[in-house]
């Protein structure tokens, strides 16, 4: 049977277009889905503000009246106009395993970017940095965070034969968290802290951490500035991902450095208990019963993995042994919380200064993801 393309918008195609990955991975024990909720709001011009520079086309795939593939097709101007480039981007894609369903997709997203004047695609990527972006490429038997998607292995062979070449790499790792801070990190944070001044930020509620919130994102648009198609967080931006992501933090393991004399934050650290089973459990759906499992990953202390979320250092004070102050605060928080293992988020491959930070601690380098490019 023919395979038929066809572009959506509407909230009900939206549904589809979420839930497919779900069933597609129903019998695979790695896959974590995302919450509908949260990707539908992703995917609504009129809740994220990333919509005020980007535009997305959703294209499903069907064959025989059945959904067979996903993708999405996407512009994010501002990304352009700072790196000096027409590119469009490709993501939220999954697919069957056929030459057919993936010509088709992949052909449709590419002739979308061209008319509108783009002259190559790269991918997976989201609207912004905080988004899904990389495809799996190596840790097929690991089971995905909530901030990373899986990937069945022929994904990347169907992605190559379509004459994508890799553009980059993001590197993840899953560290030991040892019972007591290495009395290297102690003397050095220190050390440091005597140097610059410096002094450790612990929280109880928003209340306290609220004043420092807008600080934080802008460290993170400094820090992050120079990576792999980094955009600078607008404060729209800002206002969304705190209204999403603040709640479930919790403030055992967030950890922020100021200038003692200026209240400057020169570094912050965040963590969150991993969500990865809590999610599998949930299918998807915050009800009737997903709520429960997501609070008690949160809450409880039978969850024993732990997700590092964010970590930004100033410029001006990295490389100069910041990071052993977080770490300092952060192992015998996590340990004391009951965590047994840590896991990075992706890290670009050439980012010495973030791969350094596990020096140490016997991380073990157990995911690859990729971005591709493709000159259309």
């Amino acid at each position: 049977m023919s395979v038929k393309i066809v572009p959506i918008s509407d909230k009900a195609s939206k549904k589809k277009f979420i839930k497919f990955p779900i069933n597609l991975y129903k019998d695979c024990p790695y896959y974590v889905p995302s919450l509908v909720l949260d990707e539908l709001g992703t995917l609504d011009s009129e809740k994220n503000p990333a919509f005020d520079f980007c535009e997305q086309q959703l294209f499903l795939a069907y064959r025989d009246n059945k959904i067979v593939g996903r993708i999405a097709a996407i512009i994010n101007h501002r990304s352009n106009e700072i790196w000096n480039q027409k590119h469009a981007r490709f993501g939220f894609v999954d697919f069957i395993d056929d030459n057919e369903v993936v010509d088709a997709l992949f052909g449709t997203a590419e002739e979308w970017a061209r008319k509108k004047g783009m002259n190559a695609i790269q991918g997976p990527m989201g609207f912004t940095d905080l988004d899904h972006e990389g495809l799996l490429v190596f840790g097929y038997d690991r089971i995905s965070t909530m901030a990373t998607t899986y990937s069945y292995p022929y994904y990347k062979d169907q992605i190559e034969r379509m004459g994508y070449e890799k553009d980059v790499d993001w590197h993840e790792f899953y560290i030991p968290v040892p019972e007591a801070v290495p009395e290297r990190h102690q003397r050095i944070a220190n050390i440091i802290a005597n140097k610059y001044g410096l002094k450790l930020l612990k929280f109880k509620n928003l209340k306290q951490i609220t004043p420092y919130v807008d600080k934080l994102f802008n460290l993170l648009n400094e820090a992050y500035a120079p990576l792999y198609g980094f955009v600078p967080l607008t404060q729209k931006q800002i206002d969304y991902y705190v209204k999403m992501y603040v709640p479930l933090l919790r403030w055992d393991i967030v950890s922020l450095i100021i200038k003692e004399d200026t209240d400057e934050l020169v570094a912050f650290g965040i963590g969150m208990p991993s969500l990865s089973l809590a999610l599998q459990k949930s299918g998807g759906k915050l009800f009737p019963t997903g709520w429960y499992h997501l609070l008690k990953a949160l809450k409880f202390k039978s969850n024993k993995v732990i997700d590092l979320l964010l970590i930004g250092i100033a410029p001006e004070y990295q490389g100069k042994g910041v990071n052993a102050m977080i770490f300092n605060d952060f192992i015998p928080s996590a340990h004391k919380s009951g965590f047994h293992f840590a896991e990075s988020n992706p890290e670009l491959e050439q980012n010495n200064k973030v791969s350094a930070l596990w020096d140490g601690f016997n991380a073990e380098h157990h995911k690859t993801r990729r971005a591709f490019m493709k000159k259309i």
